[in-house]
């Protein structure tokens, strides 16, 4: 691996940080206490490029690498949880299942839209009783007279009822097999399409202003055209989209392990006890020191994994690692720069209360903790 960032590389780290910190940071605390969803910076990040980032320019994208993308999410994660989520959610769960298992005619009429900032796609997998268990999904489609019918409901879907969201791509049971299983099929299902409802939920923990939904289908038809990628290849779509997304969480990790972080280390050179700042003790400096070192091991370990994927390499293993041990780091030096603070790191005036709340959700969507050591265990030959 080459260690030297590429002068694109650090372009596009500079004017992501410089958009983050100059047009997230002011507002981020007012949107989070409100569960605001901005419509204003989710199009400023699509007239950044933000969005369809590693696209080809036909479709509306930039035709960069996969790093370039991780670095802007990572960028935004270390302002804000919340919009790094509906940057990372919409790139690799919106937009990765139309471009990768898509036809021309489905990537013509939607990627375009999706790279613009002004259009939000959705990834419908996860059911009130299908979590960790991705083949749980109880939601049916049933094929009449070249029409799905599709019954079912979904849950904790990230983008799925903004003003802007314009559709969702579906994981439904599309028939059953000879010996008794399910064949699962992925199905576009555009917002606004008569038996379609997403309403958005209220009262998160963290991620307060992005967009969680509820889905429901009620006989919604839509034509037996929209089904994407081949009909019974359902299952393999999600996952596979779901190993993408894998780095996207990771560089959340990532971004949120570092903005805690920084916010710890300038917080312990201002505060003064016993009559010297807090960061001259051995006990705060050392929680410094483990902290800048996981960051920085697990910096190398998501890099790693994009450079494989950018290299036409084996990524799968090293992205569920990475967004194991990015997402864990987060959660311990969030939980550090918060004993750092002491007790204004649990007042909402400060920033890092936030970043406390916005981690916990990194060890749980697209895939927990256990189901990443359940995964990793499998490549290693458990």
């Amino acid at each position: 691996m080459d260690f030297n960032f590429s002068e694109e590389h650090n372009l596009i780290r500079q004017t992501v940080r410089e958009f983050a910190e100059n047009e997230i940071r002011p507002i981020a605390k007012d949107l989070d206490e409100n569960e605001s969803f901005s419509y204003n910076l989710t199009e400023r990040m699509g007239e950044l490029g933000l969005f369809g980032m590693t696209l080809p320019e036909k479709f509306g994208g930039q035709n960069l690498d996969t790093l370039s993308y991780i670095i802007a999410v990572e960028e935004i994660a270390r302002i804000d949880g919340s919009h790094a989520a509906t940057l990372a959610a919409h790139n690799s769960l919106g937009i990765g299942p139309i471009y990768y298992y898509g036809n021309e005619e489905q990537k013509e009429k939607f990627l375009p839209k999706l790279c613009t900032g002004k259009a939000l796609w959705s990834f419908g997998l996860t059911e009130p009783d299908a979590g960790s268990d991705s083949r749980g999904t109880k939601t049916k489609a049933k094929l009449e007279h070249g029409k799905w019918i599709i019954n079912g409901s979904k849950i904790f879907i990230t983008n799925g009822s903004t003003q802007i969201s314009i559709g969702s791509t579906v994981q439904a049971i599309t028939d059953e097999n000879s010996d008794g299983s399910k064949e699962y099929s992925t199905i576009i299902v555009e917002n606004g399409t008569e038996g379609f409802t997403a309403k958005p939920m209220h009262g998160k923990m963290m991620w307060r202003a992005s967009n969680t939904s509820e889905v429901y289908f009620d006989n919604c038809i839509v034509p037996e055209t929209n089904i994407l990628g081949e009909r019974g290849q359902g299952s393999k779509i999600m996952l596979s989209t779901l190993d993408n997304g894998r780095l996207s969480i990771a560089a959340m990790g990532l971004g949120c392990a570092q903005g805690a972080y920084e916010l710890a280390l300038n917080y312990s050179k201002e505060r003064k006890q016993f009559g010297r700042p807090i960061s001259k003790f051995q006990a705060v400096s050392f929680k410094l020191a483990d902290m800048a070192t996981k960051i920085e091991l697990a910096r190398n370990l998501l890099y790693k994994a994009c450079w494989e994927k950018d290299n036409g390499k084996p990524f799968a293993m090293h992205a569920a690692m990475a967004k194991l041990y990015c997402s864990e780091i987060a959660k311990e030096v969030a939980d550090e720069a918060v004993q750092i603070h002491g007790g204004y790191g649990l007042m909402k005036e400060y920033e890092i209360e936030r970043f406390y709340r916005d981690q916990r959700l990194l060890q749980i969507g697209e895939g927990t903790s256990e189901i990443q050591r359940l995964v990793i265990s499998r490549y290693i030959g458990c």
